[in-house]
């Protein structure tokens, strides 16, 4: 298997996409490598049946993204995400799969640094174009689940503003993309919105995740609906 990983890197160079697939059950995982190697961009550099095996894999293979399984043996994977996301130098970036209720987990898998969250019956291209979306830096966050994370956030104390290096940092414009963002606009929307250039969106929210200190915008929208910056139905 790792010569195999070792041709294909070789064959495609910095193009392919490092994948580590985390499932405790092993015919999901040989699944996901099927629907994985099919694709001329995409490599499986490593598999974790637990938590705990998922971060020593990724600590050893660094792998662009992470299909993570949320309920597994010895150490789950929102815990696997927050110590994955706790690693020096880390850069994965971590599309949280599950076949349970979103509503117990969202907020957790979020909130522990997942860029991403989908059911495990997806259909394989929805898949693959997550995968590529998450690789990229965006964020994968689909309507059904926003509405479940604010609905989650909104039953809970709402931090200080005060206590949340970089918002009052924010310029006006920097604040209204913000807004726009957690209200799960686009970057195309947002640019429409504000009658701006989207290139020029997409500078203002790196500004804005660079100032909270967060990798992507959905740790942003989590952020501002903590903090109040956007209330729920408003």
């Amino acid at each position: 298997m790792a010569l195999a990983v070792q041709r294909a890197l070789s064959k495609y160079g910095a193009d392919m996409i490092r994948v580590l697939l985390v499932d405790d059950q092993l015919m999901v995982r040989t699944g996901f490598r099927m629907i994985l190697e099919a694709e001329s961009d995409l490599v499986v550099v490593g598999e974790a049946a637990t938590g705990t095996e998922a971060v020593d894999e990724c600590r050893q293979k660094r792998p662009d993204v992470i299909l993570m399984d949320i309920r597994m043996p010895q150490m789950d994977g929102i815990e696997a995400t927050k110590r994955i996301n706790q690693l020096p130098d880390n850069c994965a970036r971590v599309l949280m799969l599950t076949t349970f209720d979103l509503r117990d987990y969202v907020y957790a898998a979020l909130r522990a640094g997942a860029s991403g969250f989908m059911l495990k019956d997806a259909p394989p291209e929805q898949l693959v174009e997550a995968i590529h979306v998450v690789a990229n830096g965006d964020a994968l966050l689909a309507p059904s689940v926003t509405r479940l994370l604010i609905e989650e956030v909104a039953k809970r104390p709402r931090l200080s503003s005060e206590t949340v290096p970089g918002l009052s940092d924010l310029t006006e414009r920097e604040h209204e993309v913000l807004v726009l963002v957690a209200r799960g606009m686009s970057n195309s929307e947002i640019a429409e919105s504000l009658y701006l250039g989207e290139a020029t969106v997409k500078t203002h929210l790196g500004r804005v995740l660079t100032k909270l200190g967060v990798r992507d915008r959905v740790q942003a929208v989590v952020l501002a609906y903590e903090t109040g910056v956007v209330t729920p139905g408003v």
